[in-house]
């Protein structure tokens, strides 16, 4: 599936493309995963949304980078020093096929412009944590639950702006 890629500041955002991507969170990470928790946790507007849009206009794929320091309500982990990646999804339709990498390496590159050398960090669903390694993330924790899924904290070493 090719998508075109769009970053968002939350200010930014236009309705249609706010309601897209809370809902394709939703329908993955509360229905899909069968994982009851409140999504909207407060700290969206502090972050940037990565869009991940096809020729039909719908939104397939979604992250968004959370600022450094900035703490997720209800995180065993201490803010990440560098930003964070987090709320990664990509609807089932545009899995397999190389979707989230592509959506990942995005997100790595405006790391590495806007955060040039931190440390960018994610807590990742446990069986997704080969995929994270295979993109230079490297697990510091110990295996927890999360809202009823086991996730691992892992961090990537700084990236150098291009």
């Amino acid at each position: 599936m090719n998508l075109s890629y769009h970053w968002r500041r939350w200010a930014d955002l236009r309705p249609d493309e706010l309601y897209a991507f809370l809902k394709l969170r939703s329908d993955i990470f509360v229905v899909e995963q069968n994982c009851v928790f409140s999504d909207m946790d407060g700290i969206d507007p502090q972050c940037e949304h990565l869009l991940g849009i096809d020729a039909d206009n719908i939104v397939r794929a979604y992250l968004r980078i959370v600022p450094p320091g900035v703490q997720r309500p209800h995180s065993p982990s201490p803010p990440a020093p560098g930003p964070a990646i987090g709320r990664v999804v990509v609807a089932v339709e545009a899995r397999g096929n190389g979707t989230g990498r592509r959506l990942m390496q995005q997100a790595l590159s405006w790391c590495g412009a806007g955060y040039a050398g931190q440390p960018v960090s994610l807590s990742g669903q446990q069986h997704l944590e080969a995929f994270y390694a295979s993109l230079g993330f490297v697990t510091h924790s110990a295996p927890y639950l999360e809202d009823g899924i086991w996730h691992v904290d892992m961090q990537r070493p700084g990236i150098l702006a291009s």
